[in-house]
């Protein structure tokens, strides 16, 4: 009878049935597909009528929970088409790049949950995510291959500014980071690390310089390298005083060592004593924390923690305070109605709050104007400070407290000024567009500037006449010096040849400006003082670059992956700073 059940074929369900013989029996070595009504011989083997459903009816299934309009409905899993050699290669190599890029552990691969979303986005049920092994092995030849492109990269680089420094990672292992700063032909600031190599010796300073240098002549710059930026440590001076190089000492370590230098010895300590309890008050108590809150949410406040200082952390302390500033009144009506032993702060200390926040935030605002590494920051170095100290001018209106904190900050900062690389910070003001009119110096120092820069052009035109020559022919000799102007307390006073007497006649540009694309549209015009600024901007002003790599590194080397080999943690760090770059 028509109405009898009929028989289907075992593993897909719905979609072919047995056809029928004349007398009503079933005919086992013939099916018919329910969607077309096409006839296929059947033998036991459904290959061939899962490779008729793959190509007539990619988007035809059974399952009526993703039922389409006229019938059609979702295919299940199990119907998709296994993945092509080419494809699934493409996928463990994404797989790879995506750990090393992120920072994932390698063991994910094993995780259950993504071996589910990857036979859901790839179609194919039985799909397996590879092996720890194989996503190891891809991630060696990632980084062979993309070290190729740094080394590419610094192969025709003129010159190389270094930055470094030492982590102690969670299972007691000291690594040196470095990393690597150029300006590229086309006028492109590139930053990227070099290692993140596991030492074993003590941080004496002759240690410390073989390593600068082994990691130099590893990657065949040693020739080119011509700044290395450290913190103030004093391994790490004695260290750059080993080197050829010249030492670069992190001003953003500098200027928060004078603001915490400052701080103790001002009015501020026992406000800003005060004010961590408070915050710790309500950073150790959840039920603190969502009372304040509900009192922030009833003064239509923004709800936000409170911040805790501290010391290691640059710019902890004024976020703190803007913190305590913004939430004052919600965290007094919080406290007024817990019972506590704190000891509040009273109103000339909430002011001395407000005026230390007043105090730090230029503070804060150079420090991270200072830590790019996107941007040319060597050359804002000296424009910051002098910013700073304008902003630390006495005034009549302030506070005894006040005058105290801004007269030791200003003797700490320039005590530390001077035992910074003032020649080479000078010099990168002078070739920055932006503040190559040099004021920021006394008028007593800015010609002195403008004739060291002549001399080098002095001394760099013999080594470059060889590569002008192919241009055409070369230029004639310069006549002697300049004409000085007839003013003599001028600024634009004696120019110790024609190449900086066109440099300085041009403009000075915007703040907003960026240097280097200056420098890409008139570089043809000064073609010698280019390659100087090449050099000198290129020179990062902290080294942040290397915390940030630090921070990267903290991400890989966990508890759970304290037994890295300190080739695969190297090796993870590079990659996930390179692959970011793009």
């Amino acid at each position: 009878m028509d109405t009898e059940p009929k028989e289907v074929v075992g593993p897909l369900d719905g979609k072919f049935e047995f056809k029928k013989n004349k007398d009503g029996t079933l005919n086992k070595q013939a099916v018919i597909c329910t969607l077309c009504k096409k006839e296929f011989s059947f033998h036991r083997s459904t290959s061939s009528l899962k490779y008729h459903i793959n190509a007539k009816h990619a988007f035809v299934g059974s399952s009526s929970s993703g039922a389409r309009p006229g019938g059609l409905v979702q295919t299940t899993l199990t119907e998709g088409r296994a993945l092509s050699k080419s494809i699934s290669e493409n996928l463990t190599q994404k797989i790879a790049k995506w750990i090393a890029k992120d920072c994932r552990p390698i063991n994910i691969v094993e995780d259950k949950g993504l071996a589910e979303v990857l036979q859901v986005a790839s179609r194919d049920a039985f799909y397996k995510p590879p092996s720890r092994g194989t996503v190891m092995t891809k991630i060696h030849d990632l980084y062979k291959t993309e070290k190729k492109k740094k080394e590419e990269d610094l192969a025709v680089a003129d010159y190389v500014a270094l930055t470094g420094d030492h982590w102690t990672s969670v299972s007691n292992n000291n690594y040196l980071g470095v990393t690597a700063h150029h300006i590229t032909k086309t006028w492109e600031l590139k930053s990227f690390a070099l290692t993140t190599m596991k030492t074993e010796e003590r941080h004496f300073a002759e240690a410390c310089a073989e390593q600068f240098l082994t990691v130099a002549r590893k990657w065949e710059i040693e020739g080119k390298v011509t700044t290395i930026g450290t913190d103030s440590a004093r391994n790490m001076i004695a260290a750059a005083r080993l080197l050829t190089f010249e030492h670069m000492p992190c001003i953003a370590h500098i200027l928060q060592r004078s603001i915490t230098v400052s701080l103790s010895d001002s009015g501020f300590v026992h406000a800003l004593s005060k004010s961590r309890k408070i915050v710790g008050h309500f950073k150790h108590s959840p039920a603190n924390t969502a009372e304040l809150q509900a009192q922030q949410a009833a003064l239509g406040q923004k709800q936000e923690p409170l911040v805790q200082d501290v010391p290691t952390r640059w710019n902890s302390t004024v976020d703190m305070v803007k913190r305590l500033n913004r939430n004052q009144a919600a965290i007094k009506a919080t406290l007024d109605q817990q019972q506590h032993k704190l000891i509040m702060l009273t109103p000339p200390e909430w002011d001395k709050v407000q005026r230390l926040e007043t105090l730090l935030e230029p503070c804060r605002y150079v420090t991270e104007i200072l830590g790019g590494e996107a941007y040319v920051s060597c050359s804002v170095v000296l424009p910051a400070l002098c910013h700073l100290r304008r902003v630390m001018e006495v005034s009549d209106e302030d506070p005894a407290y006040v005058v105290r904190f801004k007269t030791a900050f200003k003797e700490d900062l320039a005590s530390r000024q001077e035992k910074t690389n003032n020649t080479w910070l000078k010099l990168a003001t002078a070739l920055d567009p932006r503040f190559k009119d040099l004021k920021t110096l006394p008028k007593s120092e800015r010609e002195e500037v403008w004739t060291t820069l002549g001399g080098m052009l002095h001394e760099q035109s013999p080594r470059r006449s060889p590569q002008t020559s192919e241009d055409g022919p070369p230029k004639k000799k310069m006549s002697l010096l300049l004409q000085m102007c007839s003013d003599s307390d001028s600024d634009e006073e004696v120019q110790p040849g024609r190449d900086i007497h066109r440099y300085r006649a041009e403009p000075c540009i915007s703040m907003e400006d960026c240097p280097l694309q200056w420098w890409s549209a008139h570089s043809g015009a000064h073609d010698k003082l280019a390659l100087l600024a090449r050099k000198y901007l290129a020179t990062p002003a902290s080294t942040v670059p290397c915390e940030r790599l630090f921070s990267v590194a903290g991400h890989i080397v966990q508890k759970k992956r304290s037994a890295l080999l300190s080739e695969n943690v190297n090796q993870l760090v590079c990659l996930s700073n390179w692959l970011k770059e793009e």
